[in-house]
């Protein structure tokens, strides 16, 4: 898929991914978790002929984002941990997605499609909108962003506004 045949989103999230310093490369892919993505060291790789849903950019970008660096530039490696991501790190990528398309203004469920999330689509959509937000304290563990009432006491702006977009 050339540039200009890229959707309006799709161009937003390229460059918000870029801003981020989260690289993007367009590789033909064989084998991938979610159509037409796939994860290497401080990279997504994309393949743009067999991407279904542009939205899953999003999480996969969280799951580098929410890792530390030191893990982030061996992702997609052999020499990543077998149970990469932890439990914490899947919801913190979750949410941290949640918190991209907010900053994007973009669609809640461009993110979180009908065809996605092992079915919990609905059940994320309605949490997140209704501000429960399932692994906040993993993201302010990870100095990522903060809750209400620490936001309060430190003057800084609650979830989902971002203190930064990568763990260091």
């Amino acid at each position: 898929m050339t540039v200009q045949n890229q959707s309006f989103e799709l161009k937003k999230v390229l460059r918000f991914l870029n801003e981020i310093g989260i690289d993007v490369f367009e590789k033909v892919l064989e084998t991938f978790f979610l159509p037409g993505l796939s994860l290497g060291p401080n990279c997504l790789y994309i393949d743009f002929e067999k991407l279904l849903y542009p939205g899953d950019i999003l999480h996969e970008a969280g799951h580098l984002a929410v890792t530390t660096s030191a893990e982030r530039k061996i992702a997609g490696t052999d020499k990543m941990a077998s149970d990469w991501p932890s439990q914490g790190e899947e919801i913190g990528a979750i949410l941290w997605s949640f918190a991209a398309a907010q900053h994007l203004e973009l669609p809640i469920e461009f993110v979180f499609h009908p065809n996605g999330y092992k079915n919990e689509s609905k059940w994320l959509i309605s949490n997140f909108t209704n501000e429960n937000y399932i692994g906040l304290p993993f993201l302010e563990w990870a100095g990522l962003a903060l809750g209400k009432e620490r936001a309060a006491k430190e003057d800084k702006e609650p979830f989902p506004k971002m203190l930064k977009w990568l763990r260091d």
